[in-house]
């Protein structure tokens, strides 16, 4: 999926939504670190892929909370 449909995709979500697809990436992170670990990574681009989707949804998850503050 390119960027821009990612963020189109994001940007739909609503803050449940988000915060579920957060929890999933970071467990994806976590798997994706063991396997590192014990050397049975074969798509070591995944890494930082999914580390780039991570702070995607966590910076939506923070523009949602600004815009509801104001």
């Amino acid at each position: 999926m390119k960027t821009s449909e990612r963020k189109k995709d994001l940007n739909a979500k609503s803050r449940d939504e988000l915060t579920t697809e957060l929890h999933a990436l970071l467990r994806e992170q976590f798997g994706l670190r063991m396997q590192k670990a014990t050397q049975q990574l074969t798509n070591h681009a995944k890494l930082p892929a999914v580390r780039r989707d991570i702070a995607r949804v966590r910076t939506r998850l923070h523009q949602t909370s600004k815009a509801v503050q104001k």
